[in-house]
């Protein structure tokens, strides 16, 4: 760790924040909050961060509207009768931007009228304690947050750049649709694209190296979520590797090996949808002491980078690229700086990850892969949505719901769900694992009948059967 660069004069504040985004706001707001001077530096066109511009809300905007469009245009088995469904492109994109400035308004008044100073500039930094702006003016601070955010991930293959791809960024703003449209990479940006499109009539083709789409998650689910992306039309290509990208008349041809054959295929457009990287490179914090790998920064459970008074929060640092927890993250850097002698923690036993297709995908702590990679043990149960009563009344009989729990205590360590709503249901293994429920507790918690979310009873009760409960648990 390098030494921490001695200020030979009053700073001009107590922290300075790099990024306005989720986490950046949410660190300048509670650093205000404990009467530091407090900074926030924002250097983007637009305010708001990737949640609000570019990510999470137009995104779920797009999906709402594939899901409504889906459901009118198959609504047979409710004996409603509707013919020629139609769409208005600009109109589904006008209500997505609608909503956009919104949602950016609320937090550009948020950063402007903030009890802390706003300043529009990119900064970087020229030694530890001191940034130059990009409008030439240069700040000291006693303690900073870098939370800048992240990028779109730049392209494997040289070749690709001459298609003139899609990013996820122009995806968003397209003004009409492809009429046919190759997807590369299927974690969670690429998979919901897919449907997007899809439900609104564009021949898509996915293609993803690893050996099915969304690798973090369980096959089980993975599996169950393919299934639906073929009944719906998507061809969908797995363990493949890319090997070339060409232009062929008015399409463009992407090729890549799958198995030991070469598959060449062809599109109007094609969408990059493999990852994002951090946005780091041009704050040149090698200056400030602080470590980065592959331009993620590296910071401690405190949020602490290698350099003791600089933080970091958000995409720019986290193993998460979810906003909830850059929010923590912002918080907890701030508190630190803040009450140094009580230093808070993240905590990411409870971190989740949920994919907005239809059907939803949730995780929540481990996934039975993760547990067999790591040693852990555990016992596991499903329940499928196809034999349960309110989901038999939706209609929405694809997926289940899975609970894992310590084979000993009965602790819940781990959900999975993949069916209707799964983004609300896993909120309530969220709240069982926050107060450390067992499976005994869960499968005596009454639910409401019918509902979905009495489904997590099921699974909650095999498991009961199977463990023998401790001592503080009270069966009803």
């Amino acid at each position: 760790m390098k030494p921490m660069l001695m200020l030979m004069k009053e700073p001009d504040y107590d922290v300075a924040i790099i990024g306005g985004g989720s986490g950046g706001y949410a660190a300048a707001r509670t650093a205000a909050d404990a009467d530091l001077r407090t900074v926030v530096i924002e250097g983007a066109r637009e305010l708001g961060g990737l949640c609000i511009l570019r990510g999470c809300m137009p995104t779920k905007a797009l999906l709402y509207a594939a899901e409504v469009m889906h459901l009118a245009s198959h609504p047979q088995p409710w004996g409603v009768h509707t013919q020629n469904v139609t769409f208005d492109f600009a109109q589904v994109m006008a209500r997505k931007r609608a909503l956009v400035q919104e949602f950016a308004h609320h937090r550009a008044l948020q950063l402007t009228e903030g009890t802390f100073e706003f300043i529009r500039a990119n900064a970087r930094f020229l030694d530890p304690h001191t940034v130059e702006l990009s409008t030439g003016r240069k700040i000291t601070a006693k303690n900073f947050v870098v939370s800048t955010g992240s990028v779109v991930a730049p392209s494997p293959l040289p070749c690709l750049d001459a298609l003139d791809y899609l990013t996820s960024d122009d995806a968003l703003e397209l003004t009409q649709l492809p009429k046919s449209l190759i997807i590369l990479g299927a974690g969670s940006v690429g998979i919901e694209f897919a449907q997007f499109f899809a439900r609104f009539h564009v021949k898509v083709t996915l293609i993803q190296r690893s050996t099915h789409v969304l690798h973090e998650f369980d096959t089980d689910a993975t599996d169950t979520l393919e299934s639906v992306f073929r009944r719906e039309g998507i061809v969908v290509y797995t363990n493949t590797t890319l090997t070339g990208a060409a232009r062929k008349g008015d399409l463009k041809r992407v090729s890549f090996l799958h198995g030991a054959h070469e598959v060449h295929v062809e599109a109007e457009e094609v969408l990059f949808a493999m990852g994002r990287v951090p946005n780091t490179d041009s704050l040149d914090l090698p200056r400030a002491g602080v470590t980065t790998e592959n331009q993620r920064i590296i910071t401690n459970e405190e949020m602490q980078t290698s350099a003791p008074h600089i933080y970091a929060a958000g995409d720019c640092t986290s193993p998460y690229e979810i906003v909830h927890i850059a929010v923590q993250q912002g918080e907890t850097a701030a508190c630190n700086i803040a009450n140094p002698k009580r230093r808070r923690r993240m905590d990411y036993r409870l971190a989740s990850s949920i994919v907005f297709t239809e059907p939803q995908l949730a995780m929540l702590g481990l996934t039975e892969k993760e547990a067999l990679r790591c040693k852990v043990p555990y016992l596991a149960a499903s329940y499928l949505f196809a034999d349960h009563g309110k989901a038999l009344i939706m209609e929405a009989k694809d997926g289940f719901v899975k609970l894992l729990a310590n084979p000993e205590s009965g602790e819940i360590i781990g959900g999975c769900c993949i069916g209707p709503v799964g983004g609300e249901l896993i909120h309530e293994i969220i709240v069982a694992m926050y107060k450390r429920m067992t499976v005994h507790e869960l499968a005596a918690m009454p639910h409401y009948h019918p509902t979905l979310a009495e489904i997590w009873s099921y699974p909650a009760e095999e498991l009961a059967l199977k463990i023998k409960p401790g001592r503080n648990v009270i069966i009803m």
